[in-house]
């Protein structure tokens, strides 16, 4: 009858574990009383049974329990503080004195009043209210629960972890279809999977036996027997929340008014306290250190990465979020998102695509919102800095390089854009695809550079790991502007032997305004597709790689000696925003398959080890670069001098530019069009040379031209 049970009364909090799941001398409180160790770090011998006059008081007061010598305390206890509550099975309460217990606004006695507990261990001066049913948790010191429903843990609860329990089947794991609705791309979510574990066990799908160690590393992390209790951690606040059922939740975690939080690890500490508000639903996932999720959010079978933040709605559903990101108001489903993305806005979409961080989508945007093909398998990769501008609409299956900027429009065809810092636009007046490569270096230089330190300065993380590289100057970048290099020259030599004006063998030929490529090269159609600028764009990745390199030698006192011994590493793969040399991910990698990680704590340490070696290893690729650049003639000391002289030039068209890019902004007539005046204008929006990354860059740009200065006297 709808599964419901009648069971005899003395049973009421007791046989938690099946005893069929009880090995030879084993009791139910196998697991909890370890959990309490390392919880609420006490021993079960340190508590004591109730005194006569002690539990004459608790009945006195409205209190009942099935058998009072379950009722086991600590010293102070002061029994007047527990009040017209229920218990049963083996209930264990730390010292309870006369004290308020105070957070924010609200400040409450100590004690336990109108509550009904069954078999929980709670920790030292809490405050426990208007509790309707809790059950199986063990709670930590100084914690605050006020008019909660439902707080209650199953004997096989996962707490949001891929795995399943003694005696269950395959079917159970909790999967993430990650980059592909379809569900070739599965992925278990864990406590503290980062992106960088996602991304390799998504994409490395053809590799089977890889998988299995991943699954193994996996399985390796957690003990699968039934009978787990839930926790919540110390200095925890839960306020009027409806349903907490199988969840873990950390430290110092604040959760207000949610609708249902299920089958959840919830990661807080007291330095990254996590915030869970109003109208939340969330059920089958991972909420990283320092996550707010707020008013209205759903998410469902989910990783959420440190710092990320939900708000207004938004929906996270088979998806894994990095760190460092924030998505209001819109829908994402079947993604894997690196750290530093920024979505907003109520018609925001994104779906089945790998987006490498630093991105943000604009609002209208649609990124998957067609599919190609007769079944939904369709995907979107994009590299770091992705940005979809307003009502934009891209189809699967797209591929895009780092740092490209589409403009307002509905992209009817597939699109694969090997261009870095690109700007792509879909000219229907002409029908034709433009595509303006190192746009944002030739024309808007304010925004690319003031990238680096708003992404920096966003990263609140206490424990930052992995570790990110927000420069868009980078190997990863720099390798993909080669690449680009290579295209637009050959390209334009092709040009240039049909006979057009402005091929690179034309001494002194002025740049065309336009040079038509191969159509099925970036745009699955038959329409025109057209570089504008090209020989501009070729200067201007030139500068970007001179920038990049010369600024990373200059920085990096250490990699200065090795004068590019080193050949290049053409490949570089992005972790989740930490950058790995190709070679050494693909012996991580091999590791791994034969089974040389025990679980993925090592994994993460051999992602620590690379991210020591990076400093070194991004120091070698610049000097190969620059070398690259130079032609590989020059000594090295020579080669660096020569370098940083044109590092000292290019500075200062870099400040002059992000002023030029950021002044624009003051001199539009429609922009003025608003104020009465230009006294009221500046009174409202300033003036660009007092705005304060102009005034940054100006101040970075003279020391990087002192520091410059100064290593050239040396060598």
């Amino acid at each position: 009858m709808n599964d419901i049970k009648i069971e005899n009364e003395g049973s009421y909090g007791l046989g938690f574990v099946p005893s069929a799941s009880l090995g030879p001398g084993e009791d139910e409180y196998r697991i909890r009383d370890g959990q309490l160790r390392s919880v609420l770090r006490r021993e079960s011998s340190s508590y004591r049974r109730l005194k006569p006059h002690e539990i004459e008081a608790l009945v006195k007061n409205g209190n009942g329990c099935e058998d009072w010598d379950l009722f086991r305390v600590t010293d102070p206890f002061v029994p007047e503080l527990i009040r017209n509550s229920e218990f049963a099975g083996l209930v264990r309460l730390g010292r309870l004195n006369r004290a308020v217990v105070e957070h924010h606004d609200i400040r409450v006695p100590a004690g336990i009043t109108n509550s009904h507990i069954i078999a929980c261990d709670i920790g030292d001066y809490f405050a426990i209210h208007d509790c309707a049913y809790i059950a199986h948790y063990i709670i930590g010191d100084g914690c605050l629960l006020i008019s909660n429903d439902e707080i209650q843990v199953s004997n096989h609860a996962k707490f949001g972890n891929g795995i399943v329990m003694e005696d269950e089947g395959e079917d159970l794991r909790v999967q993430m279809d990650l980059m592909n609705e379809a569900g070739g791309r599965s992925v278990p979510p864990f406590r503290d999977m980062t992106c960088a574990d996602a991304y390799l066990w998504a994409r490395r799908r053809e590799d089977a036996k890889l998988l299995e160690a991943f699954k193994a590393m996996t399985d390796a992390m957690f003990d699968h027997r039934r009978g787990r209790y839930g926790s919540i951690g110390s200095g925890s606040v839960l306020k009027s929340n409806r349903i907490i059922k199988d969840v873990a939740i950390g430290e110092s975690a604040y959760v207000k008014g949610a609708n249902k939080l299920k089958n959840l690890t919830i990661l807080s500490s007291d330095e990254e306290r996590t915030q869970i508000g109003e109208g939340v639903e969330m059920v089958n996932g991972i909420v990283g250190r320092g996550c707010r999720v707020f008013y209205g959010c759903k998410a469902v079978r989910f990783v959420m990465g440190p710092n990320s933040s939900l708000k207004y709605g938004a929906r996270l559903i088979h998806s894994v979020l990095g760190d460092n990101s924030t998505v209001s108001c819109c829908e994402m489903l079947n993604n894997l998102i690196f750290p530093g993305h920024e979505q907003h806005h109520n018609t925001s979409f994104l779906i089945a695509s790998l987006v490498r961080g630093q991105s943000n989508m604009a609002a209208g945007a649609t990124i998957g919102s067609n599919h190609n093909s007769r079944a939904n398998d369709g995907e979107i990769e994009a590299g770091r800095g992705f940005w979809p501008g307003l009502s934009t609409s891209v189809k699967h299956s797209s591929r895009f390089a780092s740092y490209c900027l589409l403009s307002k429009g509905d992209y009817r065809f597939e699109l694969d854009i090997a261009l870095p810092f690109c700007l792509i636009d879909d000219d229907r007046s002409r029908e034709r695809l433009v595509l303006v490569p190192a746009y944002w270096w030739t024309h808007n230089l304010y925004a690319l550079m003031r990238n680096e330190g708003k992404l920096a300065a966003r990263d609140q993380r206490v424990i930052k790991t992995p570790r990110i590289e927000f420069s868009p100057f980078a190997p990863d970048t720099a390798e993909e502007m080669i690449a680009g290099l290579g295209l637009i020259e050959a390209w334009m030599a092709a040009a240039s032997g049909r006979g057009e004006a402005g091929g690179p063998g034309e001494a002194g030929a002025a740049d065309p305004e336009f040079l038509e490529i191969p159509a099925r090269v970036a745009e699955n159609s038959d329409r025109p597709v057209v570089i504008k600028r090209p020989r501009r764009a070729v200067a201007a990745y030139r500068e970007m790689l001179l920038w990049y390199s010369a600024k990373v030698l200059l920085e990096a006192p250490d990699g200065r000696d090795q004068g590019g011994a080193r050949g290049r590493e053409t490949g570089w793969e992005n972790l989740g925003g930490q950058l790995v040399p190709a070679s050494k991910l693909e012996a991580l990698i091999a590791k791994a398959r034969e089974g040389g990680m025990k679980d993925w704590s090592d994994m993460h340490a051999e992602y620590a080890r690379l991210a020591d070696e990076y400093p070194a290893d991004k120091a070698a690729h610049a000097w190969a670069v620059l070398r690259w650049l130079r032609g590989g003639a020059d000594e090295p000391s020579a080669l660096l001098k020569s370098a940083l002289a044109d590092l000292k030039a290019l500075s200062q068209r870099v400040e002059d530019q992000v002023f030029a890019t950021r002044a624009k902004d003051y001199v539009n007539s429609f922009r003025q069009a608003t104020f009465r005046g230009e006294a009221e204008m500046r009174a409202v929006v300033g003036l660009p040379e007092d705005n304060g990354f102009v005034k940054k860059t100006r101040a970075d740009m003279a020391a990087l031209r002192e520091r410059a200065s100064a290593l050239i006297a040396k060598l």
